[in-house]
């Protein structure tokens, strides 16, 4: 899967939680299966005897017994059913997009297919396929990936780099509630603390920057390699921005670093939120200058750095 692409760093002046790009949060219904339902006790037969007990030839259940169920005495209780239109759509998700022909599941990591080796061998090249299939269309297509990680998770729910899965292509396709449940269920599954950043910038997105900055608190962020540790950076200083705090997102980003000379994509980024928080607070001679150093380190060209620095040009003109 992505590797925490598509993250709200807090550039552009954000809505409170709204997402830097597209729009609000789209809300939608959890992609979680039913829980397994355990079966009730039967209770006491009243003052029934042994000697009581009806014929073994009579099946037929006495007047003075309630059904199975809810509150009911008997065995376990049974699922609703479906109907016809809910069967539909449960089998479409099983289904999944179609897969491409080309996609084999070989273009996992290794790590990743050894977490499926428990599965039954078809089971788990299906599951690959469409996890692969996410995988490439992740960035271009996030809606169809994120469809195709939920037919993963309908075969393999238990599996926690599927669900891990799941949350990232839920994150990227929008639907925040969802990627921050899953992302959830995965910790639960294997302890990991690299879905943090991401977590939090969901709490974002669903209006909650104050949960978001607890969770940039976590003591495990302090052991994140530099990267990731750059992308709680950026989703810290966009909580406080969501917050109206701007003084103390500059000062998040201004302890972050950004003048090491390396010219990874989190340094660019990280003067790319730095200037964009600049311009925020009315520093438009400080953010001049960090749009054009963010320039002068983004050679793929991931911000739009030197249009910025053009237009802070005219206001400061202007002024």
């Amino acid at each position: 899967m992505a590797d925490q692409r598509g993250r709200r760093d807090g550039a552009g002046a954000p809505r409170k939680g709204a997402p830097r790009q597209g729009g609000a949060p789209r809300k939608g219904a959890s992609s979680r299966g039913g829980e397994d339902r355990k079966p009730y006790d039967r209770k006491p037969g009243g003052d029934r005897k042994p000697g009581d007990r009806k014929p073994s030839g009579d099946r037929r259940r006495s007047d003075d017994r309630k059904p199975a169920g809810r509150g009911g005495q008997g065995g376990p209780e049974r699922r609703p059913r479906l109907d016809p239109a809910e069967r539909t759509e449960k089998q479409a998700v099983y289904d999944g997009p179609p897969l491409p022909e080309d996609v084999t599941g070989a273009e996992l990591s290794a790590s990743v297919r050894a977490h499926l080796k428990g599965l039954p061998e078809k089971l788990a090249a299906r599951v690959a396929r469409h996890l692969a299939a996410a995988g490439q269309l992740v960035d271009d297509e996030p809606e169809v990936a994120y469809q195709h990680t939920l037919a993963a998770k309908a075969r393999a729910p238990r599996i926690a780099v599927v669900r891990e899965a799941v949350g990232e292509a839920a994150y990227a396709a929008g639907h925040y509630a969802e990627a921050l449940s899953e992302l959830r269920a995965a910790k639960r599954m294997n302890g990991a603390t690299a879905y943090l950043p991401i977590m939090a910038d969901c709490h974002r997105a669903l209006g909650n920057p104050t949960r978001a900055l607890e969770l940039a608190k976590s003591p495990s962020v302090a052991k994140f390699v530099p990267a990731a540790k750059a992308e709680m950076t950026l989703v810290e200083a966009g909580a406080r921005r969501d917050l109206g705090q701007l003084d103390a997102a500059l000062r998040t980003l201004e302890v972050s670093p950004l003048n090491t000379k390396t010219r990874e994509p989190w340094v660019v980024r990280l003067r790319y939120a730095y200037a964009d928080t600049l311009e925020e607070a009315g520093r438009l001679n400080d953010a001049l200058t960090w749009f054009h150093k963010t320039n002068a380190i983004d050679a793929d060209e991931i911000t739009d750095a030197a249009e910025r620095a053009e237009a802070v040009e005219k206001r400061i003109d202007r002024g």
